[in-house]
């Protein structure tokens, strides 16, 4: 979802085995996290260690890890080589955030993101917003084969422009997730759409196929429901627009050659040019046209124009306005405003590398693949073991390659064609990696979007009914394909 290098190095991945861990000694670091983080949650209001409580958890879940792995002569070696290997695979996404952060810093004081909100607000009424933000984050993502790419570009503006709408901002970045992972599912510009048929042994264009067949349901489903959604939220923004279009108006200068750097960088996406560099080119683009079209604003932020654009890169931006609601939304953090986020991911990949290195992944793994007798039994194993490893090994990738390669032979013995697998790993390891806080995406997106999992959770609708559909059609044996008549 966010570089194909990273897709490879999944893909080719050795999984540590350890016939010495028995399963309730793998549980044991996993239950004690869930323990700490749901104490965190719900009884010390997240400040149990001050503001970085869930980082210091999840290493604390590593030094649970690692005890249990020198119980079971799991040597200190393997450990480290599995958090190095984790940490190495999230250098990219890392430097994508780092340039994320400095893309809303830029886009802010260049005028871009409030020329997005500016047109926005005269386009889309909160009647049509929801779904139509749906509508727009499949689109790009399917486009450019990215979520990620979706939630820097068009997913921050639209909850820019929701937001001065009076719409709750959970609700908004639960449209933009829907919209993006979908496009993203469905698009064969994907990392993981490629990634997921690899791994069970199809093809990619019969994986998007067969994949329709669930994700088409469910997508109409998440349209419908945003649309009643929409109906009935109180938009209380919606009589200040003119208010807010003044203000907007008066303190940037809009024009529409400002969203020729965002074209830009969904151009060079299309183009498959690396994210890094195309984010980066982003950035560049941005602040020159900070110094064309926004000089007043960047004298008001420092002496120096420079020093003004070079400040939105690095630190916190704040552009004052006469409206507390836009001051809200024109604020940046810059890079400085994500490493919390990449302090979260960091922290998950020492987690999930010790637990890997000792053997715990795979032996859960192992230990649902045990108990699919049905052929229901399988997808449903399927299904937990994608969202289990979200949860413990804090990545997509693992979630996809460990069930991958543990089910195949699986679905081959039930005679079942592999695009069952792949569709089942897309439905449930890919879409509901989002929904976990600590896991790299939903790291990534909360810290783009600015709005925490847990506001945004209920609201993507697509991303946690999709494995519930895939269950679904599994349960009532609709269109399973099966291998030997590659038939339904």
């Amino acid at each position: 979802m966010a570089d194909h290098n990273t897709n490879e190095h999944r893909e080719n991945e050795h999984i540590v085995a350890n016939k010495q861990l028995n399963l309730l000694e793998a549980l044991i670091p996993v239950v004690l996290l869930m323990a700490m983080l749901a104490y965190n949650i719900f009884f010390a209001e997240g400040e149990w260690f001050g503001g970085y409580s869930n980082q210091i958890i999840l290493l604390i879940g590593g030094g649970f890890a690692a005890i249990v792995g020198f119980l079971n002569n799991t040597k200190i070696s393997t450990m480290v080589a599995e958090i190095w290997e984790n940490l190495r695979s999230v250098l990219v996404p890392i430097m994508i955030l780092f340039l994320v952060g400095a893309l809303a810093g830029t886009w802010l004081v260049s005028g871009i993101i409030p020329a997005m909100v500016y047109y926005g607000l005269k386009v889309l009424s909160p009647a049509i917003f929801l779904p139509a933000s749906i509508v727009i984050a499949a689109i790009i993502s399917i486009a450019t084969g990215s979520s990620w790419t979706t939630s820097a570009t068009v997913g921050i503006a639209l909850v820019g422009i929701g937001t001065a709408l009076g719409i709750p901002t959970g609700m908004i970045a639960g449209a933009v997730i829907s919209g993006a992972y979908f496009g993203d599912k469905m698009s064969p510009l994907s990392d993981t759409t490629n990634l997921a048929p690899a791994m069970a042994g199809t093809d990619l264009f019969t994986h998007i196929k067969y994949m329709i067949l669930t994700t088409g349901p469910t997508i109409v489903l998440t349209l419908i429901a945003f649309s009643i959604l929409s109906l009935n939220i109180d938009t209380s923004g919606t009589a200040d627009v003119t208010g807010l279009l003044q203000t907007i108006d008066q303190t940037f200068n809009i024009t529409p050659y400002l969203f020729i750097v965002p074209l830009v960088v969904i151009a060079l996406i299309l183009l498959k040019t690396k994210p890094l560099l195309a984010l980066g080119i982003g950035v560049v683009l941005a602040g020159v046209f900070a110094f064309i079209f926004q000089p007043e604003i960047l004298d008001n932020l420092s002496d120096s124009k420079l020093n003004a654009v070079f400040n939105s890169v690095f630190t916190d931006t704040a552009i004052v306005t006469d409206n507390e609601k836009l001051n809200e939304l024109f604020s940046a953090g810059g890079m400085a405003g994500m490493l919390w986020t990449i302090y979260l991911i960091c922290c998950a990949m020492v987690f999930g590398g010790v637990m890997d290195g000792i053997g715990a992944l795979s032996r859960i793994t192992q230990s649902l693949l045990s108990v699919a007798k049905s052929v229901f039994g399988l997808f449903a194993s399927t299904v937990l073991s994608c969202i289990g490893l979200n949860v413990i090994a804090s990545d997509q990738y693992l979630a996809l390659v460990i069930p991958g390669k543990m089910f195949k032979k699986a679905y081959q013995d039930k005679g079942l064609a592999p695009e069952n697998l792949s569709r089942t790993l897309e439905d449930s390891g890919t879409v509901t990696s989002v929904l976990i806080p600590w896991n790299t995406c939903g790291a990534y997106q909360s810290g783009v979007l600015g709005v925490s999992v847990s506001e945004y959770f209920a609201y993507a609708i697509f991303n946690w009914l999709s494995p519930i559909m895939t269950l679904v059609f599994a349960a009532f044996n609709i269109k399973i394909r099966q291998l030997a008549t590659n038939k339904y």
